[in-house]
């Protein structure tokens, strides 16, 4: 039987948001961001485990009034990069080598059920795995130091990362164990071995939270797909 569980890495500060609050922790229609991504994946069927990894500092996950359901496993193994926070977090999963393993950004609120099961039904029988991404729809301009341009660069075949990122467990666990460097995403690392992952084609809503900008997007977003279920309701 096909198993799939999730890795959040949560264990980062997002020193670009102005706010004394890690942006997992801030608040969006509601609830922290941190909320509606957990809830996401407990409502999603063919989840069978979640582990939230934690910084051995964090002073905000015991303020928050969330159920934690037997498939969420707090583990505080927040390392000094992203990278090394899910490997510490793989360390503690018992799973089967060939069981899938998502990896989402800890500030991708928008994550839909649409968008997971497109990522799970195109890529349960690929032999590498994939990750959700969108077509880059803008022009490109690389810059100089002076932030000039100096290239315009073809956007053809250019694809924006997202998560979740899927591989089998044994596979992501090699990759990220072999990396020279830091890789930026799972996927880096999983190329690195020599594979090619998929990509499949996510959403606009699932965009990481990075700047003040993005969660005032993301809150119009929320408040208009809350007042469609009203309505159709």
């Amino acid at each position: 039987m096909t198993r799939f569980h999730v890795i959040i890495p949560a264990a980062g500060i997002g020193t670009r948001m102005e706010n004394v609050l890690p942006k997992q922790y801030l608040p969006l229609a509601g609830k922290p961001i941190i909320a509606h991504i957990i809830q996401t994946f407990f409502t999603h069927p063919r989840i069978a485990s979640i582990h939230l990894a934690l910084s051995s500092e964090d002073k905000f996950w015991n303020n928050l009034a969330l159920k934690e359901d037997s498939r969420l496993h707090i583990h505080y193994t927040g390392g000094e990069s992203r990278c090394e926070t899910v490997l510490n977090t793989l360390e503690m999963m018992h799973v089967d080598a060939d069981d899938w393993v998502l990896v989402h950004d800890a500030a991708r609120p928008g994550l839909t059920h649409d968008a997971l099961d497109r990522l799970l039904e195109t890529l349960v029988g690929d032999d590498v795995g994939g990750l959700l991404a969108l077509p880059v729809a803008d022009t490109i301009k690389k810059s100089n130091e002076m932030n000039v341009v100096n290239q315009t660069v073809s956007r053809q075949n250019l694809w924006q990362a997202q998560t979740p990122q899927m591989f089998h467990y044994a596979m992501l666990k090699q990759a990220l164990t072999g990396y020279d460097g830091l890789p930026t995403d799972e996927a880096e690392a999983v190329e690195a071995l020599g594979f090619s992952p998929k990509l499949v084609h996510g959403e606009l809503r699932n965009l990481k939270v990075t700047y003040p900008a993005d969660l005032a997007l993301l809150e119009m977003i929320f408040e208009h797909t809350a007042k469609q279920t009203e309505e159709q309701g």
